[in-house]
């Protein structure tokens, strides 16, 4: 495997090298793709609009420029299907996965990689914990911008790759744009509103205003049955069926805002304040009937949960920029962000039927402040040899407080733990890149970028201090055969690494809360973090191949190759703990060994009139990806990278009306069904998932239009199914969560 990938970079790097000599002479004027200027969502105005997507040959401009292999999804492609949430829109693009049941978003992941290979950056910058993709309304969002390979200034956390959510951007035009929309599932209402604002003031101010308000409403229902099983006797020694449902309510308001002050010719300072505000409510029931003759009694017949939360998050940054002159630019970043949340929830269990009191009652707690601030400076340098040289410092840094209060029947319990923590976050950061053009048919780029974390942690027992440096050097280059080619190879050679969260390191346990309260079994064991964790390493390897239509349609072919040292994965094991004078079952997150992953990502957008002369100028967007993967020391079959599937695939259409104000098109995401051995003792299987949405815009005048929407149009069930041994027994779980379809409306006028 080694061999057949130094093979395969070198047939796409000699070409390149062989060429260099051939590079112009310095005097030549230099015309650049820099990653950093380009791509980060920090530039002046006028930097901007040289970079601005229109329409589809717009996004195909700047991928095709950009030396890393960049996909660029604009806003019309965001808000085309009238998804309620970003991580619905991502789903749709190659490679990438979401989880949870359809329609509902749920955890983003590029080639099926979870647990954080996936690098979230919402205009460039981390997301602090708490913030979910799923409370981000699209109609917030500009573009996203997805890196398949890291590079130095987005940062090297990212072994599957950069998922990057650039929101409005600053002046470009007047607009005076709201939107008003209602969804409806399962008689559910959720309305929701938007208003984008734009405009000048003089010549030195210009600004943008984000506003939207939301409330979702929504009900979920579930069916779990578990079985467990005397393996010595073959005999079933107790099976539970569950049922239940869920009512979610939830409130939210995002504003986001930009504000650019021109200083002087080159010099300017850009202020932008990002703001999440949300409340929710929760209430469950669920149902439990277990047949006669098991082992044990049950341990509730029948519960009911109710919570309520609230989540808050301000940030503001200030960015100041100056050309210096000379090709010489400067940028200083500083920001500040606060969050505040807090969850709290009161749960009761009593015996369905009967009259006599609720076994036990729960009331918990939870209260997390985080406040943060981040520092960054870069300075580029663009030179008449063709090289665009940036480097550039960043520091950040966060302190987060949680309290946590857990009564049962009204007295405190899991009190040895301490109920107060106190966890603080030190990155440290620099790097350097050149990106440069040998001649008109190659572009390349390397980069160099350290970085530095320290996490610690302590509460009312215990300390936790855990410190780790990682030194990533990156290479990308991509070469045409002939200079006005429409094809292209692409070619990256990288290391990137996962650092441990801070849930993960933190070593307090959490006990498990089954009832009876603290009943410790291999399928519902203590939880506790790992402070001595190392970070993830990857080394990673790329190579692409893109063809470009002359009417703006793209056909592509990506392979993709990560070795992973120190995986991270959460082992379940009996320990001797300090909480119990008898071993505990306790999962706990080791660095377990090595692993691979490796997949090919194909795709294809075009108007069928390119391809065919006398075919409707249907628009296709489809894409498919296969994925393998394979960890070292978990015995096989199907030892991949848990939580990753087979693969994915997406096929889309649409089409404008002839001779009618009427575009209409559907899309359908498939995910095939898999099966995934966790260790040697546990294995899980998750159910096929199918995704069809489809919509019709009324461009009623030149100022408003009506867009009618179906997601999840053909509702499937998404099942789970799993196996866990515990000594001589084993227990089965299977599960099924019924999906529904979410219609919507939308009014969108210019005003």
């Amino acid at each position: 495997m080694r061999r057949g990938i130094a093979c395969i970079a070198a047939v796409c790097w000699l070409p390149a090298l062989a060429q260099v000599t051939r590079a112009p002479a310095p005097g030549t004027e230099a015309t650049k793709s820099s990653e950093s200027p380009a791509s980060k969502d920090t530039q002046p105005a006028a930097a901007l609009n040289r970079v601005e997507v229109v329409g589809p040959s717009g996004e195909n401009d700047q991928r095709r420029a950009s030396t890393a292999s960049k996909i660029i999804i604009n806003k019309d492609e965001i808000e085309r299907y009238g998804d309620s949430s970003v991580s619905e829109v991502l789903k749709r693009l190659p490679g990438v996965t979401t989880g949870g049941r359809p329609g509902r978003g749920g955890d983003v992941r590029m080639r099926g990689m979870g647990g954080g290979y996936t690098q979230l950056l919402v205009n460039g910058e981390r997301m602090p914990p708490g913030f979910s993709l799923d409370n981000l309304p699209p109609e917030q969002v500009e573009r996203i911008e997805v890196l398949r390979a890291s590079t130095a200034e987005y940062g090297a956390q990212a072994v599957a790759g950069t998922i990057n959510i650039v929101l409005k951007e600053a002046f470009k035009k007047t607009l005076n744009e709201a939107k008003l929309a209602v969804g409806v599932e399962d008689n559910k209402v959720s309305p929701n509103a938007s208003w984008t604002h734009n405009d000048k003031e003089g010549d030195k101010i210009s600004y943008t205003l984000t506003l939207s308000v939301n409330h979702g409403d929504s009900q979920d229902e579930s069916d779990s049955r578990t079985r467990w099983y005397d393996l010595p006797t073959g005999n079933r020694v107790l099976d539970q069926h569950e049922t239940g449902s869920t009512s979610n309510k939830r409130d939210g308001v995002n504003i986001n805002g930009r504000v650019q002050l021109s200083l002087g010719e080159g010099e300017s300072v850009l202020f932008t304040p990002f703001v999440v505000a949300s409340k929710s409510a929760i209430s469950s029931e669920s149902r439990l009937d277990q047949a006669p003759g098991g082992a044990i009694a049950p341990p509730y017949a029948r519960y009911i949960d109710e919570g309520a939360g609230h989540f808050a998050m301000v940030r503001t940054n200030t960015q100041w920029q100056k050309t210096l002159g000379d090709g010489r630019k400067m940028e200083v970043r500083y920001g500040v962000g606060v969050v505040r949340g807090s969850y709290e929830s009161h749960s009761v269990r009593q015996e369905s039927g009967t009259a006599s009191p609720p076994i036990r009652a729960v009331d918990d707690t939870t209260y997390n402040h985080e406040r943060s601030w981040n520092l960054t400076g870069k300075l580029s340098q663009l030179l008449q040899n063709e090289h665009s040289l940036v480097g550039g410092l960043e520091l950040d840094s966060s302190v987060r407080r949680n309290s946590r209060t857990t009564l049962q029947n009204s007295l405190p319990i899991l009190t040895e733990f301490g109920d107060d923590l106190h966890a603080a976050v030190l990155r440290v950061a620099t790097y350097a890149q050149d990106e440069w053009n040998p001649t008109k048919q190659i572009s390349a780029y390397a980069g160099l970028r350290w970085e530095g974390i320290e996490t610690r942690s302590d509460s009312d027992t215990y300390q936790a201090i855990n410190q780790s440096g990682v030194l990533s050097p990156l290479l990308h280059a991509t070469w045409k055969p002939f200079e006005a080619s429409l094809d292209q190879f692409r070619s990256s050679l990288t290391r990137s690494y996962r650092a441990a969260t801070t849930g993960e390191l933190i070593a307090r346990p959490a006990i498990s809360q089954k009832f009876p309260i603290g009943t410790n079994e291999v399928s519902s064991p203590d939880r506790a973090g790992n402070p001595n964790l190392a970070p993830e390493l990857a080394r990673g390897f790329e190579i692409a191949y893109e063809h470009y239509l002359s009417k703006g349609g793209l056909i592509s072919a990506n392979y993709f190759y990560r070795r992973i040292n120190d995986l991270i994965r959460n082992v379940v094991s009996l320990e001797d703990v300090s909480w119990s004078p008898n071993k505990r079952w306790v999962s706990r997150p080791q660095n377990v060994g090595n692993a691979t992953a490796q997949g090919i990502e194909l795709e294809a957008k075009f108007r069928m009139d390119e391809m065919w002369a006398d075919a409707l100028p249907v628009s296709l967007r489809t894409n498919a990806s296969f994925f393998d993967s394979n960890v070292e020391q978990v015995p096989g079959p199907n030892n991949r990278l848990e939580g990753q599937p087979r693969g994915t695939a997406n096929v889309g259409a649409d089409y404008k009306l002839r001779g009618l104000p009427i575009s209409m098109g559907a899309s359908v995401n498939y995910t095939p069904a898999y099966d995934l051995q966790l260790s040697d003792i546990q294995n899980s299987s998750v159910g096929a998932k199918v995704v069809t949405d489809a919509f019709v815009v009324w461009f009623i005048n030149l100022n408003a239009q009506l867009r009618f929407s179906a997601n999840n149009l053909v509702p499937h069930d998404y099942s789970n199914t799993g196996s866990i041994l515990n000594g001589t027994q084993r227990q089965d779980s299977e599960s099924a969560n019924p999906s529904k379809v979410q219609w919507g409306l939308r009014l969108e006028l210019k005003l």
